[in-house]
Parts: structure tokens; sequence; C-alpha cells
């Protein structure tokens, strides 16, 4: 019961506040999809510029380390710079091997790049000749535009001519496509390079081909004796075995013998006739030893100092203490001269 104050009326019951719908209207609810909208959207744009920013770094990096391929024409791409790491190109460029990987890339399209680095207006070709051959050979034969242009890993940075060379033979190196007096040859090449530093082939097999067994390294060095000695004398260098090739290095160090195997090889047609003349000189090499007729050459030995000089025909020996692999190139080349100078001037003089 409500009580009654002195005045005989009961207090006055306030009505009750009506609740505010805080429901937001139509302009309310089109501010808020707006504002989370944007939101969303500021947050996707960071998101994608943040991707953006990495993919730009992957793509810097991948590209300062050769990992990017481009695709350019064939007339762009030179081989003159570097002197190949296969004798006999025109046979290797007509033969059946060739005609198969033609084949492949008419089939299936080119599946392994080329390497290049850039020179000028142009590029100068380090790795992939066979696909270079084969590709130009098919723009030849057919005239189909596809062909006239190639994928290739483009060299970045100032490059290392030696690292050049190097990068030249791995790839036939590791797949043992490359004869003993191909792998001679580039030997002899880079050493004879004037980009390059070290002047002795033997050395220069060890650079080369330091992946590879010392054995084989040994095989190698003396295919470049033989072919330091012969030269174009051999007219089917990669015909010659492994076997036959080091025996005839180790036979043709008696420089008297050496004159007669010229005359013999300059008579010979075929890569079986140059094999026989070789294994024929080995024959007899071997006889001589063996009876102990080999022919023994005149020598002189003497001490300059601490050097120990051995002359024979043919050839002088210093030995000594001294690391001659750590004088500079310019250096060892004028005391070479020098002493070239001095025996001209000796004979002229006798």
């Amino acid at each position: 019961m409500t009580p009654k104050n002195k005045f005989g009326f009961a207090p006055v019951e306030p009505e009750p506040t009506p609740r505010r719908d805080r429901k937001p209207g139509p302009m309310g609810t089109a501010v808020r999809e707006t504002a989370e909208s944007l939101q969303e959207s500021t947050e996707a744009k960071m998101e994608s510029r943040r991707r953006n920013a990495e993919d730009a770094k992957a793509w810097r990096t991948a590209s300062e380390e050769g990992r990017v391929l481009a695709t350019l024409p064939l007339a762009a791409i030179r081989t003159d710079a570097l002197p190949r790491d296969r004798l006999e190109l025109e046979a290797v460029a007509q033969s059946d091997e060739m005609e198969e990987l033609k084949a492949s890339i008419r089939e299936r399209g080119q599946k392994e790049p080329i390497e290049v680095w850039p020179d000028g207006d142009h590029y100068q070709l380090k790795k992939g000749w066979r696909r270079l051959t084969a590709l130009n050979q098919l723009l030849r034969e057919t005239g189909d535009e596809r062909f006239a242009v190639i994928v290739a890993r483009v060299e970045t940075g100032p490059g290392d001519r030696l690292g050049r060379f190097i990068d030249m033979v791995e790839e036939n190196v590791i797949r043992e496509d490359l004869t003993f007096a191909e792998m001679a040859q580039v030997a002899i090449a880079a050493a004879r390079d004037a980009g390059i530093e070290e002047i002795d082939p033997d050395a220069m097999v060890g650079r080369l081909y330091a992946s590879l067994h010392k054995t084989k390294r040994s095989y190698i060095r003396g295919f470049v004796y033989l072919l330091s000695v012969l030269g174009d004398a051999l007219p089917f260098p990669r015909a010659i075995g492994r076997n036959l090739g080091v025996e005839a290095s180790r036979a043709i160090r008696n420089p008297s013998a050496v004159e007669a195997l010229r005359d013999r090889l300059a008579e010979v047609r075929s890569a079986e006739a140059q094999n026989k003349a070789l294994q024929d000189f080995v024959t007899a090499a071997k006889r001589g030893e063996a009876k102990g007729e080999g022919v023994k050459t005149p020598k002189v030995e003497f001490h300059v100092g601490a050097l120990k000089v051995t002359a024979r025909n043919g050839e002088c020996r210093i030995v000594s203490d001294a690391d001659y692999a750590e004088i500079p190139r310019e250096r060892l080349e004028r005391a070479i001269r020098a002493f070239e100078d001095e025996l001209r001037r000796r004979a002229r003089v006798s």
C-alpha cells in the first residue's frame, strides 16, 4: 500500500524513461561499413607491399647470383672470346649426337639454358656451344622463328677470365663429355691467355680440373705434354685413348726420337693410322728400354748460387727452393726474356 502524506495524497510515480534504440541508421551503417572496408583495404595494401618488397629483394639477389634466365636472340651471341673446350668443332657440329640434340629441341624445346656474359652490345658464350649450334642449324634449316631465340643465364658482375674457363669445361667434365686431348688443350690455351696470370700448363691443369681425382689430372698432364711437343703433327687428337696418350707422352721424353715420329704422322690420313703410328712409337721405345738401347742425350749440371741447373738437348731445368708460382708473371717473363736474349747474343758472337 502506498503511504500517503499529511495532505492526503500519495507521491507521484515517475513514468519510466524510454530506452534509446542504439541500432545505427542507414547513414551510420554505411559509414561503419566504409570504415571497415577502408581498414581491410589498408591492411591488404600493406601486406601486398611487404610481399612486393620481399619479391623485389629476392629478384635482385637471384639476378646478382646469375640465377635469372633471359631469352636472347641468337644473333646477339658470339663465341670468339674463349677458345672452345672441344677440338674438331666442325666434326662435332655434323655428328649424330648433334642430330639427336636437334631432334630433341625440335620436339620439346630447349630444356637447359646456355651461359653468357655481356660484352658491349652483344653477349659472349661461356657454356652451351652444342645447344647454340643446334639452334643455329635448326633456324637455317627450317626458318622457324621459334629457333631464333635462346634461353640463357647471364653473368653479372665483373667476371673472372679463369673462372670462365672453368665454367666452360665444368659441365662437360662432370658429364665426362670431353676427351683427355680436349681437356689438355683447354689447359694449354688458358696458360697462353693474356688475361690469366698462370703461365704453366701443368699448374693450369690443377686450377681448371681441381674437382677431378689426382690420377685423372695426371693423365691430363700427360696429354698436355703430348700436345705441347707434337702440336699440329697430331691430326686427330680426340681419337687418342687414355692409355695410348699417356704412354706416348712418356716415350717422347727422348727428343731425338720425336722428329722421326713427326715425319710418320705427317703421312697419316686417318685416326686409325695416327694411333698405329703412336703405338708403334711406344712399342719401339719400350723395346729399346728393355734392351738397354735407349738413346742417351748428353747433359750438363751445375749450380748458380742456390740454383741447380740441368741442361740437355731441348731442355734447361732450374731447380731451387723458390716458389716460382708466387713470382708475378711480368717479372718472370722479364727474366726469361733476358735469359733468351743472352743465349741469342752469345750464339751470334760465336
